[in-house]
C-alpha cells in the first residue's frame, strides 16, 4: 500500500496490474529509481526500463490514461473548494481569518502538486484555479512565525576535508544538501558530480543523494533532512526549510507549507538557467542563505 501510494503520488498511471508508467524523463526515472529502492527494501523487486508502445496501444491512449486520473483528481478539489466557499456565504459558519488563509494555503499546495504530474494538461486546471481565485477576496493576510530555538551545532570534524559526491544534473534535494553542507559542515567543501550508476567512491569521498550513500533518503525523509538529523540542531529555518524540501522531493504533501510552491518555481528557473551543477550550487546558495534568513526574521 506505501509503494502503491508513492506511485500515485509521483503521478504513474498504472497498467495491466504490475506496470506503471510515466514519461521518460529525467525527473520521472528519479521518482521510480527512489520508488524501486523502497520496493527492495521491503524484499520486493522490480524493473525500470525505458520503451515505447509496439501493439496494443496508441499515443492516444496512453495519454488518457495520465488525463483521466488527473481529470478526477481536479474534481474532487474542485468539489472541496465549492463547498468551502459556501461557508462565506453562511455568516455563522464563517472560519477565521487564520483559518481561512492556511486552508487557502493548503488547497493551493495540493492544486501544484497535481499541476506537477499533469504531464498532458487534462481538463479541469482552469476551472480549478478559477474557484481557488473566488477565495481570495474573503481571506485577510495573517503571519505565520516559525517556532523552535536554535542550539548550537555538535562538531562535525569527521566530515571536513572530504570530496562530497553526488548524481550530476542536480536539482531540489541535491542543491538543498549541498548549500547545508557548506553553511553547517564544511565552508570549503568540494563538491564531484557523477554518473550514480557506476561511480565507485574513493577513500576520501561522501557520497550523498545516490543510492547506497552515506547520506541519502532514509524511510520517508529525504536527504536535505537526514543531513539536518545528523547536525542535531533545532533551528526554526533548517526546519522549515526542510519541510519545503520534503514535499518537493517526495511530493507526498505532507507539510504543504504555503512558500512551497514559489521555492519550486525558483529552484527550477535555476535548473533551467544554469547548465553547470557547480552554477546551480552557486546561485541555489543565495536562495537559500536569504529563504533561511527569512524565516529567522519570521520569529
Amino acid at each position: 500500500m506505501k509503494i502503491w501510494r508513492r506511485l500515485q503520488t509521483v503521478g504513474a498511471a498504472s497498467f495491466k496490474n504490475a506496470l506503471y508508467l510515466l514519461p521518460a524523463t529525467d525527473d520521472a526515472l528519479e521518482d521510480f529509481e527512489w520508488t524501486l529502492r523502497e520496493v527492495r527494501e521491503a524484499g520486493g523487486d522490480g524493473v525500470i526500463f525505458d520503451g515505447r508502445a509496439v501493439q496494443g496501444l496508441d499515443d492516444s491512449e496512453i495519454v488518457a490514461l495520465f488525463d483521466g486520473a488527473r481529470e478526477e483528481q481536479y474534481r474532487s478539489i474542485s468539489d472541496e473548494i465549492k463547498a468551502y466557499n459556501e461557508r462565506f456565504e453562511r455568516k455563522r459558519e464563517r472560519p477565521s481569518a487564520e483559518e481561512a488563509a492556511n486552508q487557502h494555503a493548503r488547497f493551493h499546495a495540493r492544486i501544484s502538486a497535481i499541476e506537477a504530474i499533469d504531464f498532458f494538461q487534462a481538463n479541469g486546471r482552469q476551472q480549478v484555479r478559477a474557484l481557488l481565485r473566488e477565495l481570495e477576496p474573503h481571506i485577510e493576510q495573517v503571519k505565520r512565525a516559525g517556532t523552535g530555538d536554535t542550539v548550537k551545532s555538535e562538531k562535525l570534524t569527521d566530515l571536513k576535508g572530504r570530496t562530497w559526491v553526488t548524481r550530476a544534473n542536480v536539482h531540489v534535494d541535491r542543491m538543498a544538501s549541498a548549500w547545508l553542507i557548506r553553511r553547517w559542515i564544511d565552508p570549503d567543501a568540494e563538491f564531484r558530480f557523477v554518473d550514480g550508476r557506476q561511480h565507485r567512491p574513493a577513500a576520501n569521498e561522501i557520497r550523498f543523494d545516490m543510492y547506497d550513500a552515506e547520506f541519502t533518503h532514509d524511510g520517508d525523509r529525504c536527504t536535505f533532512e537526514v543531513l539536518v538529523g545528523k547536525l542535531g540542531v533545532n533551528d526554526a529555518g533548517l526546519n522549515a526549510i526542510a519541510e519545503i524540501i520534503h514535499d518537493l522531493d517526495l511530493k507526498d504533501q505532507k507539510y504543504e507549507r504555503k512558500e512551497t510552491t514559489g521555492v519550486q518555481q525558483l529552484l527550477a528557473g535555476i535548473v533551467a538557467n544554469h547548465l553547470s551543477d557547480e552554477a546551480r550550487l552557486e546561485r541555489a546558495a543565495s536562495l537559500f542563505d536569504d529563504l533561511h534568513r527569512s524565516f529567522a526574521r519570521a520569529r
